[in-house]
């Protein structure tokens, strides 16, 4: 997906995208939060939108959000000032294709339901390898193409529809799994019917 048609995409999107894919991927959402809140350090979450997730993190957490679109970012602040929590939740506009951060800046990336939206997902995972701390973790939510089935083709038949809906319904899991110091910590499938994965990866120790 090229980055002018992100930028189209969601700027159409903004105003309605908490009661549309907002409510579709909240399970996935809290299920990574909850898995973060657990570890201590410093949070990058990559394709923070409109700020979602910020209320679910634990106020012992400090997290910066990343995101290219200025129209979903302008309505993450809103969601800080009504946390009241400017002085652990810092937002910045950035191209998650070079990040604007020291190498081994964060203890954690979360990546939630944005891998399949961005142009050249390779990039964003090689940022997201080179920011993360050596034993740190990258917490991805997102759906993952089917391979049989029903689904498997509904999702192929969308698949160039990619810059109007602005995602990938044919998306595939290997695509994350390219860099060589990230190994799979976990993996698992959500409800409902398993539309979405939670996948946890560490970084190799230096």
């Amino acid at each position: 997906m090229k980055p002018e048609a992100v930028e189209t995409s969601y700027a159409r999107w903004a105003p309605v995208y908490d009661i549309t894919f907002g409510a579709v991927t909240e399970i996935g959402r809290r299920n990574a939060v909850n898995y973060i809140n657990r570890r201590p350090g410093q949070v990058l979450e990559v394709g923070v939108g409109t700020g979602l997730a910020l209320p679910h993190y634990g106020a012992q957490v400090q997290v910066t959000g990343v995101d290219f679109s200025a129209q979903m970012l302008m309505r993450a602040q809103r969601k800080v000032e009504e946390l009241e929590a400017a002085h652990r939740i810092r937002l910045h506009r950035m191209d998650a294709r070079a990040l604007e951060f020291e190498d081994a800046s964060f203890d954690t990336v979360a990546a939630m339901h944005v891998l399949s939206v961005v142009p050249e997902p390779e990039k964003v995972m090689g940022e997201i390898a080179r920011v993360l701390r050596p034993g740190g973790r990258v917490v991805i939510t997102n759906h993952f193409a089917r391979t049989t089935g029903v689904m498997a083709g509904i999702e192929r038949a969308a698949a160039p529809l990619a810059d109007l809906l602005g995602w990938h319904s044919d998306f595939q899991l290997e695509t994350v799994l390219q860099e060589p110091s990230l190994r799979i910590r976990s993996q698992r499938k959500l409800p409902p019917m398993g539309m979405m994965t939670l996948l946890v990866l560490e970084k190799a120790a230096a």
